[in-house]
């Protein structure tokens, strides 16, 4: 069963009992991904860390590493970079 096939048996059961019907699916599913974010972001806190800016400053110190190691998969001297070669060379 699916969710709307549960909602089309809630909604029957609450006009039965004279209720209202509950929400449609989906319908505060935005509200939950806030409250959870909300809720990382005052656990962060609570804890001592960051709340802000967390996943931008370990990309930065990934990319830091990276740069400092020379492991970008890719090897190019200084002068080569933005220069394109003809297809018939």
């Amino acid at each position: 069963m699916d969710a709307i096939q549960q909602h089309m048996i809630d909604s029957y059961r609450a006009a039965q009992r004279g209720e209202l019907p509950p929400p449609l699916p989906g319908r505060h599913d935005w509200g939950v991904v806030r409250e959870a974010r909300d809720r990382r972001r005052f656990d962060a806190v609570i804890a001592g860390r960051p709340a802000y800016g967390r996943r931008w400053a370990a990309l930065r110190s990934l990319l830091r590493r990276v740069g400092k190691t020379g492991k970008t998969g890719r090897s190019r001297k200084s002068g080569e970079l933005g220069k394109c070669r003809p297809s018939g060379a």
